[in-house]
């Protein structure tokens, strides 16, 4: 679990992670928080405080899964629970399915257990299943509802030091594609998301539109790259936070071009054809299907 100046909530949660019936090991990083979180968490007996010093964003989920000794992690948000079962289940599934290096599970949000609407586009498998993994492979996945093989996480470098929070999910969703690891949805495993009312999102949609660029730049081949810029360059012409993201992303291009590593061309079509066919399942044409809030 990652936390961030969230003290009431991650020890809640916490404690609500310590009384499921699997009783799992928990590893908490502290993203740097100034409000009394790590003292509070070291309280709760079976509870591992890792403190990052600063924010990491997604990538002190990182930082847990090279702190854990399991073979397998599963990722709560301090707002976020596993269902009784579903780390049973998942462990399960990891053991009898040796590529499968994460499990991306079903969300449910709120005391109403709504489902969230990444649970119908995960389900809509525009990838189709492999017949060695136990689900339909995924592009994306909410990260408080997934579980990792800890090898094959750690192998393809986890989640991008860069990205900090939103949208950081589709990077490590192609790096194991590409890496021919499977990703599976699951709609048995389940965890039960509770956001609050009103977030603080200031910057997030530009954040999470950023980031969907520099996945672009970083991963796809120069059309498919194009195409996102392109698209997100027509946004922000009456969209402020679609031109604080392309600034944002402008100024990134450094790093960029040391880290891309295209996919290969035949799986970058592959990835493109079933980017057309959930943009139709969305109704969002030109825009990630996985920033619902961007």
């Amino acid at each position: 679990m990652i936390t961030f100046n969230r003290r009431s909530s991650a020890v809640e949660t916490v404690h609500a992670l310590r009384a499921l019936p699997e009783r799992p090991p928990i590893v908490v990083v502290d993203n740097g928080s100034g409000d009394g979180t790590p003292a509070a968490l070291g309280e709760v007996e079976g509870v591992t405080v890792v403190r990052a010093g600063r924010n990491l964003g997604a990538a002190g989920r990182t930082v847990g899964v090279a702190a854990a000794d399991t073979p397998f992690v599963a990722f709560a948000d301090d707002d976020s629970v596993w269902a009784p079962g579903a780390l049973a289940l998942a462990e399960q599934q990891l053991r009898r399915h040796p590529r499968l290096a994460l499990i991306a599970g079903r969300t449910l949000v709120g005391p109403e257990c709504r489902d969230d609407p990444i649970n119908a586009l995960l389900a809509a498998a525009p990838l189709g299943t492999d017949s060695d993994l136990p689900g339909p492979t995924v592009l994306g996945f909410l990260a408080c509802a997934a579980i990792v093989r800890r090898e094959a996480y750690l192998r393809v470098g986890g989640f991008n030091a860069h990205y900090g929070i939103g949208s950081e999910e589709q990077l490590l969703a192609l790096d194991l594609l590409a890496a021919g690891l499977g990703s599976s949805y699951l709609p048995d495993i389940v965890t039960n998301h509770h956001p609050e009312p009103h977030p603080n999102r200031a910057g997030r949609a530009a954040r999470q539109l950023r980031n969907d660029l520099w996945t672009a730049w970083l991963r796809r081949r120069p059309v498919a790259a194009l195409r996102a810029t392109a698209q997100l360059a027509r946004r922000a012409r009456g969209d402020a936070a679609a031109r604080q993201a392309l600034r944002e992303a402008a100024a990134g291009l450094p790093w960029v071009f040391r880290e891309r590593r295209p996919l290969p061309r035949t799986l970058d079509r592959v990835v493109t054809r079933a980017e057309r066919a959930l943009d139709e399942v969305s109704g969002r044409p030109g825009r990630s299907v996985w920033s619902p809030s961007a």
